[in-house]
């Protein structure tokens, strides 16, 4: 399963959501469900920039823990 720790990096920047979303171009509620893992994908381009705006590689934001795949 990949969990998404974008909450810890935001918060390790003091970044809120608003201004993370204008930054990166997206709503504040498709950064919302990213942010709370409720999402199935993510486009490279809105990864790309997410990592560009935080200063942050991908493997900051998303982590791989295994076990049951969520449905």
């Amino acid at each position: 399963m990949i969990i998404s720790r974008l909450d810890r990096v935001m918060a390790d920047r003091k970044i809120s959501l608003n201004d993370l979303a204008e930054k990166v171009g997206i709503t504040n509620v498709n950064l919302s469900k990213l942010k709370t893992g409720k999402i199935s994908a993510i486009r490279f381009s809105t990864l790309n920039a997410i990592c560009e705006a935080l200063d942050c590689q991908p493997g900051d934001i998303l982590e791989y823990q295994p076990g049951e795949q969520e449905e």
